[in-house]
């Protein structure tokens, strides 16, 4: 197939080097400024994705397809995201694939919903649920910039309360601060198997949410961490790069089960459980008064 050439109301990633890049839509009479120059965005719209495309001052960029990762990186941002290294282990835990709904709270800058509107593809659907409205919007916003809005349903409300409308779903993904909350809404709303995520930054959160998992009716819980380190790789200097991404939160998943019913306790069990009785002879009253005769002798 030929490659894709871009058109009006594109997104582009225009790329200097792995530290600049810049996430642009095409508009037509639209001039992109640099520090290197300025780029006419005419000139770009009708070109082929990878094509070098020349500055004013006479310095080269290259025109990129953005990739998930770049919309989840270029989000625009009034919370903190959940970065792609995070949200690759989040898709792996929950199971999701083509055709899943799945719950997720909150939505925050749509981040990780984006990911998820991704992986769920044309035929699944993810429900996300914000309290603030300001978040809401914002993350309306990346979403329609990423061409994942469709795949989405966007509530409104506090899970911790009202808990879910929606049943039967593949997983639920959480990333709010009491997630310990959400979990018996969470096993409500999941089918029998399906799986729950939660990120949490700090361990305290961690602790309560697995205490909470225990008492609801999951198993199989796991909690991990995943820190990322890149290379500096040049010919007799490679090694890591002085710079990292470090914590940025854990990652408890389990899965739900039906709970088994509490089965009536036995007649032999009860009798186990009672503690033991002793009971004294009666003594009889013409002993009583012949001791008390003897007494007085």
């Amino acid at each position: 197939m030929p490659n894709k050439k871009i058109c009006v109301d594109d997104y582009v990633l225009i790329y200097l080097d792995a530290r600049r890049t810049y996430m642009i839509k095409m508009q037509t009479g639209q001039t992109f400024h640099t520090h290197k120059g300025y780029i006419k965005l005419d000139e770009v719209i009708g070109k082929e994705y990878g094509e070098p495309i020349k500055s004013s001052m006479g310095i080269y960029f290259t025109t990129l397809e953005p990739a998930l990762t770049d919309y989840i990186m270029k989000s625009r941002r009034n919370t903190q995201i959940i970065y792609p290294k995070d949200a690759s282990l989040i898709v792996m835990f929950s199971g999701i694939g083509p055709g899943s709904r799945i719950v997720e709270s909150g939505t925050g800058t749509g981040s990780l919903t984006t990911a998820l509107a991704h992986y769920v593809g044309s035929t699944g659907k993810v429900y996300t649920y914000e309290l603030r409205s300001e978040f809401q919007k914002n993350a309306a916003k990346n979403l329609q910039r990423s061409k994942m809005i469709e795949r989405v349903e966007m509530k409104s409300g506090d899970v911790t309360v009202t808990g879910y409308e929606e049943r039967d779903v593949d997983a639920v993904i959480l990333d709010l601060a009491v997630p310990w909350l959400v979990v018996p809404h969470a096993y409500t709303a999941l089918k029998p198997s399906g799986i729950i995520v939660s990120f949490s930054p700090t361990i305290d959160q961690v602790v309560r949410t697995t205490e909470a998992l225990r008492e609801n009716g999951f198993v199989f819980i796991e909690t991990v961490e995943c820190l990322m380190r890149t290379m500096q790789v040049e010919r007799g200097k490679t090694r890591p790069n002085t710079m990292m991404t470090g914590h940025t939160g854990y990652i408890t998943h389990a899965r739900k089960i039906i709970k088994p019913p509490n089965p009536e306790p036995s007649q032999s069990l009860l009798q186990e459980a009672m503690p033991e009785v002793t009971v004294e002879e009666p003594v009889e009253q013409e002993n009583i008064e012949k001791k008390a005769e003897e007494e007085t002798a």
